[in-house]
Protein backbone atom coordinates (compact mmCIF):
# COMPACT_ATOMS: atom_id res chain seq x y z
CA UNK A 1 0.00 0.00 0.00
CA UNK A 2 1.76 3.13 -1.06
CA UNK A 3 2.09 5.81 1.74
CA UNK A 4 0.13 9.14 0.42
CA UNK A 5 2.10 11.91 2.49
CA UNK A 6 0.12 14.69 1.73
CA UNK A 7 -3.53 12.89 1.86
CA UNK A 8 -2.48 11.29 5.01
CA UNK A 9 -1.06 15.35 6.86
CA UNK A 10 -4.68 16.96 5.50
CA UNK A 11 -6.18 14.07 7.45
CA UNK A 12 -3.80 15.00 10.69
CA UNK A 13 -4.83 18.48 10.06
CA UNK A 14 -8.13 17.84 9.99
CA UNK A 15 -8.40 16.06 13.41
CA UNK A 16 -6.36 18.66 14.59
CA UNK A 17 -8.07 21.82 13.70
CA UNK A 18 -11.59 20.88 14.96
CA UNK A 19 -13.49 23.32 16.57
CA UNK A 20 -13.27 22.07 20.14
CA UNK A 21 -9.32 22.02 19.45
CA UNK A 22 -9.57 25.56 18.00
CA UNK A 23 -11.13 26.77 21.49
CA UNK A 24 -8.58 24.32 23.85
CA UNK A 25 -5.97 25.71 21.92
CA UNK A 26 -7.60 29.73 22.60
CA UNK A 27 -8.24 29.10 26.37
CA UNK A 28 -4.73 27.81 26.97
CA UNK A 29 -2.99 30.35 24.88
CA UNK A 30 -5.08 32.72 26.91
CA UNK A 31 -4.47 31.85 29.72
CA UNK A 32 -0.18 31.36 29.29
CA UNK A 33 -0.62 34.92 28.31
CA UNK A 34 -2.25 36.10 31.35
CA UNK A 35 -0.09 34.56 33.55
CA UNK A 36 3.16 35.54 31.19
CA UNK A 37 1.20 39.52 31.67
CA UNK A 38 0.82 39.06 35.58
CA UNK A 39 4.03 37.58 35.68
CA UNK A 40 5.67 40.95 34.93
CA UNK A 41 7.21 42.67 37.22
CA UNK A 42 5.56 45.85 37.94
CA UNK A 43 7.35 49.15 39.34
CA UNK A 44 6.28 52.50 41.21
CA UNK A 45 2.69 50.96 41.58
CA UNK A 46 1.11 53.64 43.55
CA UNK A 47 -0.73 52.08 46.78
CA UNK A 48 -2.45 54.45 49.41
CA UNK A 49 -1.30 52.75 52.41
CA UNK A 50 -3.76 53.60 55.66
CA UNK A 51 -3.26 51.64 59.27
CA UNK A 52 -5.29 49.85 61.68
CA UNK A 53 -5.90 51.17 65.23
CA UNK A 54 -6.71 49.20 68.30
CA UNK A 55 -7.51 51.40 71.35
CA UNK A 56 -7.09 48.08 73.55
CA UNK A 57 -3.91 47.32 72.09
CA UNK A 58 -2.63 50.85 72.49
CA UNK A 59 -3.47 50.49 76.51
CA UNK A 60 -2.10 46.51 76.45
CA UNK A 61 1.40 48.38 75.20
CA UNK A 62 1.21 50.94 78.21
CA UNK A 63 0.20 54.27 75.29
CA UNK A 64 -1.96 57.00 76.40
CA UNK A 65 -4.59 55.69 73.40
CA UNK A 66 -5.81 59.05 72.36
CA UNK A 67 -2.51 60.13 71.87
CA UNK A 68 -0.97 57.37 70.12
CA UNK A 69 -4.01 58.22 67.39
CA UNK A 70 -3.26 61.43 67.43
CA UNK A 71 -0.02 60.41 66.23
CA UNK A 72 -0.84 58.38 64.15
CA UNK A 73 -2.81 60.80 62.43
CA UNK A 74 -1.49 63.88 62.59
CA UNK A 75 2.67 63.31 62.84
CA UNK A 76 2.96 60.13 60.76
CA UNK A 77 0.27 61.60 58.57
CA UNK A 78 -2.49 58.94 58.11
CA UNK A 79 -5.28 59.19 55.85
CA UNK A 80 -7.14 55.70 56.09
CA UNK A 81 -7.72 54.60 58.94
CA UNK A 82 -9.64 50.58 59.76
CA UNK A 83 -10.92 50.83 63.60
CA UNK A 84 -13.00 48.29 65.00
CA UNK A 85 -15.62 48.81 67.21
CA UNK A 86 -15.67 46.15 70.01
CA UNK A 87 -19.09 44.40 70.67
CA UNK A 88 -17.45 43.91 74.25
CA UNK A 89 -16.65 47.56 75.10
CA UNK A 90 -19.90 49.18 72.65
CA UNK A 91 -22.11 46.82 75.03
CA UNK A 92 -20.10 46.05 78.19
CA UNK A 93 -23.97 45.69 79.59
CA UNK A 94 -26.80 44.12 77.93
CA UNK A 95 -28.88 46.84 76.56
CA UNK A 96 -26.52 49.90 77.72
CA UNK A 97 -24.32 51.35 75.25
CA UNK A 98 -20.90 53.01 75.08
CA UNK A 99 -20.03 55.09 72.29
CA UNK A 100 -17.79 57.86 73.41
CA UNK A 101 -14.37 56.78 72.75
CA UNK A 102 -15.32 55.49 69.07
CA UNK A 103 -17.16 58.76 68.45
CA UNK A 104 -14.07 60.46 69.22
CA UNK A 105 -11.92 58.42 67.13
CA UNK A 106 -14.50 58.97 64.27
CA UNK A 107 -14.44 62.62 64.55
CA UNK A 108 -10.45 63.41 64.76
CA UNK A 109 -10.48 61.55 61.36
CA UNK A 110 -13.39 63.47 60.32
CA UNK A 111 -11.59 66.91 61.39
CA UNK A 112 -8.73 66.11 59.37
CA UNK A 113 -10.41 64.48 56.21
CA UNK A 114 -9.32 60.70 57.03
CA UNK A 115 -11.11 58.08 55.53
CA UNK A 116 -12.45 55.59 58.32
CA UNK A 117 -13.20 51.51 57.27
CA UNK A 118 -15.25 50.52 60.68
CA UNK A 119 -15.50 47.08 61.54
CA UNK A 120 -18.36 45.42 62.88
CA UNK A 121 -19.23 42.02 64.28
CA UNK A 122 -17.85 40.11 67.13
CA UNK A 123 -14.74 38.69 65.33
CA UNK A 124 -12.52 41.99 64.65
CA UNK A 125 -9.16 43.09 64.81
CA UNK A 126 -6.65 41.79 68.00
CA UNK A 127 -6.62 39.09 69.84
CA UNK A 128 -8.44 37.27 71.19
CA UNK A 129 -10.16 37.75 67.66
CA UNK A 130 -13.75 37.44 69.22
CA UNK A 131 -14.29 40.43 71.23
CA UNK A 132 -17.55 39.02 73.17
CA UNK A 133 -18.86 40.74 75.78
CA UNK A 134 -19.16 38.41 79.23
CA UNK A 135 -22.73 38.72 79.51
CA UNK A 136 -23.13 37.14 75.87
CA UNK A 137 -20.74 34.33 76.47
CA UNK A 138 -23.22 31.75 78.39
CA UNK A 139 -26.44 32.81 75.97
CA UNK A 140 -27.70 29.97 73.51
CA UNK A 141 -26.35 30.65 69.71
CA UNK A 142 -29.21 31.97 68.66
CA UNK A 143 -29.79 34.27 71.78
CA UNK A 144 -26.17 35.69 70.78
CA UNK A 145 -26.65 35.99 67.28
CA UNK A 146 -30.10 37.90 67.79
CA UNK A 147 -28.30 40.00 70.58
CA UNK A 148 -25.54 40.78 67.77
CA UNK A 149 -27.54 41.78 65.18
CA UNK A 150 -29.42 44.10 67.87
CA UNK A 151 -25.35 45.92 68.57
CA UNK A 152 -24.38 46.01 64.79
CA UNK A 153 -27.46 47.74 63.92
CA UNK A 154 -27.12 50.15 66.61
CA UNK A 155 -23.94 51.14 65.76
CA UNK A 156 -24.42 51.52 61.65
CA UNK A 157 -27.55 53.41 62.73
CA UNK A 158 -25.07 56.18 64.60
CA UNK A 159 -22.62 56.66 61.70
CA UNK A 160 -24.47 55.91 58.70
CA UNK A 161 -24.08 59.84 58.17
CA UNK A 162 -20.72 60.18 58.57
CA UNK A 163 -19.44 60.70 55.47
CA UNK A 164 -15.82 59.96 56.19
CA UNK A 165 -16.79 56.12 57.24
CA UNK A 166 -16.49 54.65 53.33
CA UNK A 167 -16.90 50.56 54.06
CA UNK A 168 -18.25 48.58 56.68
CA UNK A 169 -16.14 45.51 56.99
CA UNK A 170 -18.07 43.07 58.88
CA UNK A 171 -16.21 40.27 60.99
CA UNK A 172 -12.36 39.35 60.40
CA UNK A 173 -11.16 36.72 58.74
CA UNK A 174 -14.76 35.37 59.26
CA UNK A 175 -13.38 31.54 57.09
CA UNK A 176 -9.98 31.26 58.97
CA UNK A 177 -10.66 29.49 62.19
CA UNK A 178 -8.32 31.25 64.47
CA UNK A 179 -8.88 32.94 67.67
CA UNK A 180 -11.14 32.29 70.86
CA UNK A 181 -14.18 32.24 68.59
CA UNK A 182 -17.66 30.55 68.39
CA UNK A 183 -18.21 27.93 65.41
CA UNK A 184 -18.38 29.64 62.39
CA UNK A 185 -21.74 30.08 60.50
CA UNK A 186 -21.88 30.78 57.30
CA UNK A 187 -25.76 31.67 57.38
CA UNK A 188 -25.25 34.06 60.55
CA UNK A 189 -22.57 35.99 58.50
CA UNK A 190 -25.05 36.51 55.26
CA UNK A 191 -27.71 38.06 57.94
CA UNK A 192 -25.15 40.03 59.50
CA UNK A 193 -24.46 41.71 55.72
CA UNK A 194 -27.90 41.53 54.77
CA UNK A 195 -29.04 43.60 57.98
CA UNK A 196 -26.56 46.50 57.52
CA UNK A 197 -27.54 47.07 53.64
CA UNK A 198 -30.93 47.56 54.92
CA UNK A 199 -29.58 50.57 56.40
CA UNK A 200 -27.29 51.68 54.65
CA UNK A 201 -25.82 51.21 51.26
CA UNK A 202 -22.03 51.54 51.35
CA UNK A 203 -19.68 49.02 50.23
CA UNK A 204 -19.23 45.96 52.49
CA UNK A 205 -15.26 44.36 52.86
CA UNK A 206 -15.43 41.19 53.58
CA UNK A 207 -12.01 39.94 54.68
CA UNK A 208 -9.91 36.20 54.40
CA UNK A 209 -6.32 35.43 54.62
CA UNK A 210 -4.04 35.89 52.64
CA UNK A 211 -1.76 32.63 52.79
CA UNK A 212 -4.07 30.07 54.10
CA UNK A 213 -7.71 31.24 52.91
CA UNK A 214 -9.20 30.54 49.42
CA UNK A 215 -10.31 33.86 49.05
CA UNK A 216 -13.59 32.48 47.02
CA UNK A 217 -16.28 32.29 50.02
CA UNK A 218 -15.22 36.33 51.14
CA UNK A 219 -15.07 37.33 47.47
CA UNK A 220 -18.63 35.95 46.20
CA UNK A 221 -20.42 37.73 49.53
CA UNK A 222 -18.45 41.05 49.33
CA UNK A 223 -18.40 44.48 47.67
CA UNK A 224 -14.90 44.82 48.47
CA UNK A 225 -12.60 41.34 49.69
CA UNK A 226 -10.11 41.93 52.04
CA UNK A 227 -6.72 39.97 52.32
CA UNK A 228 -4.10 40.21 55.06
CA UNK A 229 -0.58 39.57 54.06
CA UNK A 230 2.24 38.20 56.49
CA UNK A 231 5.39 37.66 55.46
CA UNK A 232 7.10 36.20 58.71
CA UNK A 233 5.17 34.53 61.10
CA UNK A 234 5.95 32.21 64.00
CA UNK A 235 4.69 28.50 64.35
CA UNK A 236 5.08 26.23 67.90
CA UNK A 237 6.22 23.44 65.19
CA UNK A 238 8.22 25.30 62.92
CA UNK A 239 9.50 28.37 64.92
CA UNK A 240 9.63 31.14 62.14
CA UNK A 241 8.38 31.01 58.96
CA UNK A 242 9.33 33.37 56.36
CA UNK A 243 6.75 33.21 53.15
CA UNK A 244 8.55 32.60 50.20
CA UNK A 245 5.35 34.03 48.18
CA UNK A 246 6.34 35.85 44.98
CA UNK A 247 4.07 39.48 44.62
CA UNK A 248 2.60 37.58 41.16
CA UNK A 249 0.97 34.76 43.59
CA UNK A 250 -1.33 37.65 44.91
CA UNK A 251 -1.94 39.17 41.27
CA UNK A 252 -2.84 35.44 39.53
CA UNK A 253 -5.12 34.65 42.82
CA UNK A 254 -6.69 37.85 42.54
CA UNK A 255 -7.33 37.54 38.38
CA UNK A 256 -8.60 33.99 39.60
CA UNK A 257 -11.14 34.96 42.14
CA UNK A 258 -12.40 38.60 40.49
CA UNK A 259 -13.27 36.16 37.61
CA UNK A 260 -14.97 33.75 39.52
CA UNK A 261 -16.55 35.70 41.72
CA UNK A 262 -17.10 38.97 40.53
CA UNK A 263 -15.74 41.31 42.95
CA UNK A 264 -14.41 44.22 41.67
CA UNK A 265 -12.21 45.41 44.07
CA UNK A 266 -9.14 43.44 46.28
CA UNK A 267 -7.35 45.18 48.81
CA UNK A 268 -5.31 44.64 51.94
CA UNK A 269 -6.65 45.27 55.26
CA UNK A 270 -3.61 43.92 57.05
CA UNK A 271 -0.13 44.41 55.81
CA UNK A 272 2.38 42.55 58.23
CA UNK A 273 3.87 45.79 60.44
CA UNK A 274 4.76 44.37 63.71
CA UNK A 275 6.25 41.29 65.01
CA UNK A 276 5.15 37.75 64.97
CA UNK A 277 6.81 35.79 67.77
CA UNK A 278 5.95 33.06 70.44
CA UNK A 279 5.23 35.70 73.34
CA UNK A 280 3.33 38.73 73.37
CA UNK A 281 5.25 42.17 72.81
CA UNK A 282 5.20 43.51 75.85
CA UNK A 283 6.67 39.81 77.02
CA UNK A 284 9.55 39.36 74.49
CA UNK A 285 13.15 41.68 73.79
CA UNK A 286 13.39 44.02 71.22
CA UNK A 287 16.09 41.89 69.43
CA UNK A 288 13.75 38.66 69.36
CA UNK A 289 11.35 41.27 68.00
CA UNK A 290 13.37 42.48 65.13
CA UNK A 291 13.68 38.66 64.25
CA UNK A 292 9.99 38.69 62.59
CA UNK A 293 9.85 42.73 61.97
CA UNK A 294 12.38 45.18 61.81
CA UNK A 295 12.83 48.42 59.63
CA UNK A 296 14.64 46.32 57.13
CA UNK A 297 11.59 43.89 56.96
CA UNK A 298 9.06 46.78 57.40
CA UNK A 299 10.32 48.69 54.20
CA UNK A 300 10.29 45.49 52.51
CA UNK A 301 6.60 44.55 53.11
CA UNK A 302 5.59 48.08 52.15
CA UNK A 303 7.63 47.57 48.87
CA UNK A 304 6.25 44.40 47.95
CA UNK A 305 2.65 45.27 48.02
CA UNK A 306 3.55 47.60 44.90
CA UNK A 307 3.96 44.12 43.17
CA UNK A 308 1.10 43.36 43.65
CA UNK A 309 -1.26 46.05 42.15
CA UNK A 310 -3.46 46.60 44.95
CA UNK A 311 -4.60 50.35 45.39
CA UNK A 312 -4.68 50.24 48.99
CA UNK A 313 -3.29 48.74 51.93
CA UNK A 314 -3.59 48.94 55.60
CA UNK A 315 -0.26 48.76 57.74
CA UNK A 316 -0.49 46.79 61.25
CA UNK A 317 1.04 48.05 63.91
CA UNK A 318 0.95 51.45 64.24
CA UNK A 319 0.79 51.38 68.34
CA UNK A 320 3.95 49.14 68.35
CA UNK A 321 5.67 51.68 66.24
CA UNK A 322 4.52 54.68 68.44
CA UNK A 323 5.58 52.35 71.20
CA UNK A 324 9.28 52.20 70.09
CA UNK A 325 9.31 55.52 69.22
CA UNK A 326 8.38 56.79 72.49
CA UNK A 327 9.33 54.19 74.84
CA UNK A 328 11.97 52.57 73.60
CA UNK A 329 13.77 56.02 71.14
CA UNK A 330 13.81 53.89 68.10
CA UNK A 331 11.68 55.51 65.53
CA UNK A 332 13.41 53.99 62.13
CA UNK A 333 9.53 51.72 61.56
CA UNK A 334 7.90 55.46 62.80
CA UNK A 335 9.90 57.30 59.82
CA UNK A 336 9.45 54.34 57.39
CA UNK A 337 5.20 54.07 58.22
CA UNK A 338 5.47 58.17 57.39
CA UNK A 339 6.92 58.26 54.56
CA UNK A 340 4.81 55.59 52.85
CA UNK A 341 1.77 57.92 54.20
CA UNK A 342 3.10 60.81 52.73
CA UNK A 343 3.61 59.64 49.11
CA UNK A 344 0.75 57.61 49.18
CA UNK A 345 -2.31 58.91 46.38
CA UNK A 346 -5.25 60.30 48.31
CA UNK A 347 -7.68 58.11 47.25
CA UNK A 348 -10.27 59.16 49.45
CA UNK A 349 -13.51 60.85 47.91
CA UNK A 350 -15.78 61.58 50.55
Amino acid sequence: MKFNFLENNNKVKRKLFTKKNIVIFFIFFSMAFTIVVLAMPRQNMKVAYGVTFSKAFAQHLGLDWKETYLALLDDAGAKKVRLPSYWSEIENERGTYFFQDLDWQISEAEKRGVAVVLALGQKQPRWPECHIPVWAENLSEAERQDELIKSIVKIVNRYKDKKNITAWQIENEPFLPYGECPKFDKKFLDREIAEVKKIDDRLIIISDSGELGTWYSAGKRADILGTTLYRIVWNDRMGYIHYPTPSVVYRLKAAIIMFVTGVEKIIIVELQGEPWGPKMIIETTLEDQYKSMGPEQFQKNIDYVKGIEFSEAYLWGGEWWYWLKTEKNDDRIWNIAKKAFRESPNLNNF
